[in-house]
C-alpha cells in the first residue's frame, strides 16, 4: 500500500520550531503599527495587518513573562525569599557615578 505523502510545513509549524527573535518580533511590531497610522492600507490589508499585530504583542508579553519568571529565579535567596529589587534607570546610576 503507497504511503501517503508528509504533510508539508506551514508557517505555524515551522514558527514553532524556530527559536522566538525577541528583538525581530518588536520590529516587526513596530513596522505593522507605522504601516496602520499611516493610514493608505486598504481595509482587508489593514484587519491583516492588525491581527499580526496582536499575534507579535502576545508573543512578546509571553517572552517578557518568561523573562521575568528567570529573574525571579535567579534572584531567589538559599531560604526561598527573593532579592528582589528595583531597576535603576540610567539616569539615576549616571548621577550616583558623578
Amino acid at each position: 500500500m503507497p504511503r501517503a505523502p508528509a504533510p508539508k510545513a506551514t508557517s505555524a509549524t515551522t514558527a514553532a520550531a524556530a527559536p522566538f527573535d525577541f528583538e525581530q518580533a518588536m520590529a516587526d511590531l513596530e513596522a505593522v503599527v507605522a504601516r496602520l497610522e499611516q493610514g493608505e492600507v486598504p481595509l482587508e490589508e489593514a484587519l491583516k495587518a492588525f491581527e499580526r499585530g496582536v499575534a507579535l504583542t502576545r508573543a512578546c508579553q509571553e517572552a517578557l513573562a518568561a523573562a521575568e519568571q528567570k529573574v525571579e529565579i535567579l534572584l531567589e535567596r538559599p531560604d526561598g525569599s527573593h532579592a528582589a529589587a528595583p531597576f535603576a534607570d540610567g539616569a539615576a546610576e549616571e548621577e550616583d557615578l558623578a
